[in-house]
């Protein structure tokens, strides 16, 4: 998920342009393509470190506005300054659809997406104010970091991560699925042996009463006054304890699989030293790590 689908296809490999105008905007195409998308020059990477700092700006201003005392002295000023960010933004987020040679693979990408959203709440808030401060979300497109820094080199773990919660979709279906029935049948318990007297006027509020208890929050608005339905409340605790650790050693369980699958891939490709024929060396080792000696990459 970065703007490198938007690379597949550069302004230099379309077909070519006639006439002299038609030419310089193919030209000044390029030139904002290689600024906002790429990463390697000094001018792309000197305009995402501006953007990055424009963003978390952007994103301090709203915070700061949300508070009552700051927003009655400073409310005018935060709210020309949001517009001037919002501006910035839409000005950017048209000169990448410009620039870039595929458009709607930008469009629905997931960058693409999230500039999109990013600059909606400024105009939605004339119909809706509230919706100002969905703004916020404007913080999702620091991830561009990964490009600046280059960290692209921990998106190997994520995808062990996202590979392990993949194979374990349908156990942890059956076992949320499990959750929701013991949280129905403890919520029509409750209901029936409390009853609105007590709190609990429906099921809909017993269940979730029984959420905020099998989760462990207990917020401790809704409380069972019986013996009977003290006993059932603590036999929903002892199970949300439970709970708990069915997820973790699920995900655990094919975290460690794809991890074994991970390290028997590297093996086989790894390079073997000809003197002590060992073979599990890192993939980019020249030496090996035993003896010393020079490796042979396969």
């Amino acid at each position: 998920m970065n703007d490198s689908e938007t690379r597949a296809q550069t302004p230099h490999s379309g077909p070519t342009m006639q006439g002299p105008e038609e030419s310089q905007g193919s030209a000044l195409q390029r030139r904002i393509y290689d600024v906002i998308f790429g990463y390697e020059s000094a001018a792309g990477r000197w305009f995402d470190l501006a953007l990055i700092v424009l963003i978390v700006t952007s994103v301090a201003s709203v915070l700061a506005d949300s508070v009552a005392s700051i927003h009655s002295q400073y409310g005018a000023a935060l709210y020309r300054l949001e517009w001037a960010f919002t501006l910035i933004f839409t000005l950017e987020y048209a000169l990448r659809i410009y620039s870039t040679p595929r458009k709607r693979a930008y469009v629905f990408s997931f960058y693409g997406l999230i500039d999109l959203v990013s600059i909606l709440p400024t105009y939605l808030a004339f119909m809706f104010p509230a919706a100002a401060y969905l703004l916020v979300i404007r913080i999702m497109r620091v991830l561009r970091i990964f490009r600046i820094l280059k960290l692209f080199r921990y998106i190997g773990e994520a995808n062990l991560l996202y590979a392990a919660l993949l194979q374990a979709r349908r156990k942890i279906f059956v076992f949320l699925f499990s959750v929701v029935v013991l949280i129905v049948v403890f919520g029509a318990l409750m209901f029936v042996i409390e009853g609105p007297e007590n709190g609990f006027s429906n099921i809909p509020v017993s269940i979730y009463w029984a959420i905020v208890t099998i989760t462990t929050v207990g917020y401790g608005d809704i409380a069972p006054q019986t013996s009977l339905g003290q006993f059932v409340a603590a036999v929903a605790m002892i199970c949300g304890y439970a709970i708990i650790a069915v997820p973790t050693g699920i995900i655990g369980a094919e975290l460690m699989q794809q991890v074994q699958r991970s390290n028997q891939r590297q093996n086989h490709h790894a390079a073997s030293c000809r003197a002590c024929k060992a073979t599990t060396h890192d993939l980019d080792a020249r030496h090996c790590k035993y003896c010393g000696a020079e490796l042979v990459h396969s």
